[in-house]
């Protein structure tokens, strides 16, 4: 019943945008920070962005500031992720989660949900 499902990958070209959304269901997103994820083939799984649940403050990690925006619609129960100015490392299958935001991104500590994941590809 709980539930969170990413929508919006696809494959783009370099300068490219999309916008990822993470829609939940069976609770109550405002609730809880949501985190966006990424992996890419070979690589560890890092934290892209965070938006807090108290005041919707919101977190990036260096390799994505001033490109990517998170945002979140309670009304709609969804967060989303703007990606701008899209690169080839950013490709990459993206999550969004339950989270712990901060300087690092990381999953909740106690409560995990993840959706399925959508990917992004970035190329010419």
């Amino acid at each position: 019943q709980v539930r969170l499902v990413e929508s919006g990958g696809g494959l783009v070209q370099p300068g490219g945008s999309l916008r990822l959304s993470c829609a939940a269901s069976g609770f109550t997103l405002d609730y809880y920070a949501i985190g966006w994820f990424r992996q890419a083939p070979g690589k560890e799984r890092e934290g892209v962005s965070c938006i807090s649940s108290k005041d919707s403050s919101t977190y990036y990690a260096d390799s994505v500031k001033g490109r990517f925006t998170i945002s979140r619609d309670n009304a709609k129960n969804t967060v989303y992720l703007q990606m701008n100015s899209l690169k080839p490392e950013d490709t990459a299958v993206y999550y969004c989660a339950t989270a712990e935001c901060g300087r690092v991104i990381t999953a909740h500590r106690f409560l995990e949900v993840w959706g399925q994941g959508t990917l992004v590809t970035v190329s010419s």
